[in-house]
């Protein structure tokens, strides 16, 4: 089974792309979530135009699941 890196529907809080790249690297989402945080300030705000890129850049779960 191939792992694609998508938004996620279930774990989503804004956008869903924290939730997506949790799912993909299989962790907890609020650890995903406090980088994120931390990249914000840390970066000056350059990880927010990340951030929105990948919002608008990664699909969306389409709930589909392969058994």
């Amino acid at each position: 089974m191939q792992k694609r890196l998508y938004r996620s529907r279930k774990d989503s809080k804004l956008f869903g792309v924290c939730g997506g790249i949790a799912e993909y690297f299989d962790v907890d989402p609020t650890v995903i979530r406090l980088i994120a945080v931390i990249l914000l300030f840390v970066s000056f705000g350059w990880a927010l135009l990340i951030y929105l890129a990948a919002a608008f850049v990664m699909p969306k779960d389409d709930g589909y699941i392969d058994v």
